[in-house]
């Protein structure tokens, strides 16, 4: 991504972050936890929709970004200890 930090990340970035947040979000092999990490997600970028200070949306896209590292390890701790039967939901 451009945006390192530095200046106010594009219109794409934000659009790309919110596209892998949701991919990561599809690898939960828990149901519960998958459709909290979704809501959690778009939830967040509905809120933050309408942000027009630079400063704040730079913020929002580093949270965002750490989000994203964070979901992306859970992801991969869960899948490590998960249950080896389905639950009844993913049926």
């Amino acid at each position: 991504m451009a945006a390192s930090g530095a200046g106010v990340p594009m219109r794409r970035e934000v659009l790309q972050l919110y596209r892998s947040l949701l991919r990561v979000a599809r690898q939960f092999c828990d149901y519960n936890i998958r459709e909290y990490s979704k809501r959690r997600t778009m939830d967040a970028f509905r809120d933050n929709k309408n942000l027009r200070d630079p400063s704040q949306l730079s913020a929002a896209f580093s949270h965002g970004k750490a989000q994203l590292e964070v979901a992306k390890r859970q992801s991969l701790l869960y899948s490590l200890y998960a249950p080896k039967v389905k639950s009844i939901m993913d049926f």
